[in-house]
């Protein structure tokens, strides 16, 4: 969930990087006085997210400005429609342009090709989730554009969830003197009950040792379609299976037809493009015209 004083702080931030002694074109170009009406308009078809996001940053910038969203988070919208209406003072207007169309562009870039990446995967059991390939600072609101687009959230950080990937192994199995399951049982038992435990395996010969240790998700990683259903007929619902590893849009429909649990893609998030939105600035009048 995005907190209003996260929002706030990471806007500030935003605001500071871009201006941090002030838009010195807008007060040098633009007189106090210009007010103006902006329209967000979609310049290709996509998935809404960070609408809020786009409205803070020019709240933020200046409290007269004023922003209605007639299109919701998670709506659809086709190339042409106007998305957002803005309207106050000319120049907080075109300070805070660039910063809200960052935002609003690149989360609507995740949400819409989660969307796509869910509609591949319709008809399947196999939830699409996302990783922790994120943008440092903007990982809550990268997250929050995958669910927008249908997705779901895998842990958010390294205090979420117990994971053993392949490193933590490496480094394991070097130094235990007991063997994987022994290991992996006492990790369980100096645990509270609620935390989730999650195993990445590379190879169908771990399954077994991993599953005696109770855990609750395997991670079969860059298995091939018929290691994936052999993996998938071996854990016999014992425990979540998560597919991960090179998936893409051409992959994913025959990946999640194996019958795992969860698909995670690390793309929706690490090499997304941003959409094609535009502020175009419809009215400009001043106070003594209005």
């Amino acid at each position: 969930m995005i907190t209003q004083q996260l929002l706030h702080e990471t806007i500030a931030s935003a605001l500071r990087e871009d201006a941090p002694w002030g838009d010195i074109t807008a007060v040098t170009v633009i007189p106090s006085s210009a007010h103006a009406c902006a329209h967000l308009i979609a310049r290709e078809d996509g998935v809404l997210s960070g609408g809020e996001v786009f409205r803070a940053v020019f709240i933020q910038t200046n409290a007269s400005i004023d922003v209605t969203l007639p299109v919701k988070d998670g709506d659809s919208f086709a190339r042409g429609q106007v998305l957002a209406t803005v309207q106050g003072p000319a120049r907080g207007i075109l300070t805070a342009e660039r910063i809200a169309l960052n935002f609003v562009q690149r989360m609507s870039g995740i949400a819409t090709l989660t969307a796509e990446y869910v509609s591949r995967i319709a008809g399947t059991r196999a939830r699409l989730v996302d990783t922790r390939k994120t943008t440092p600072g903007l990982r809550i609101f990268e997250k929050y554009a995958v669910t927008c687009g249908g997705g779901y959230n895998h842990r958010f950080g390294l205090s979420d969830a117990i994971m053993v990937k392949d490193n933590h192994l490496a480094i394991l199995q070097q130094t235990l003197d007991t063997g994987l399951t022994e290991a992996l049982l006492h990790i369980r038992k100096s645990l509270g009950h609620t935390v989730h435990i999650e195993v990445e395996v590379d190879r169908l010969d771990q399954i077994e040792t991993v599953l005696a240790a109770g855990v609750d998700t395997i991670m079969l990683d860059n298995f091939s379609l018929e290691d994936l259903r052999t993996g998938v007929a071996l854990i016999a619902g014992r425990a979540l299976v998560e597919a991960s590893g090179g998936i893409n849009l051409d992959t994913i429909a025959d990946i999640a037809a194996t019958g795992v649990d969860m698909v995670s893609v690390g793309a929706l998030t690490h090499s997304v493009r941003s959409l094609d939105l535009g502020l175009d600035v419809t009215i400009a009048l001043t106070d003594d015209s209005k």
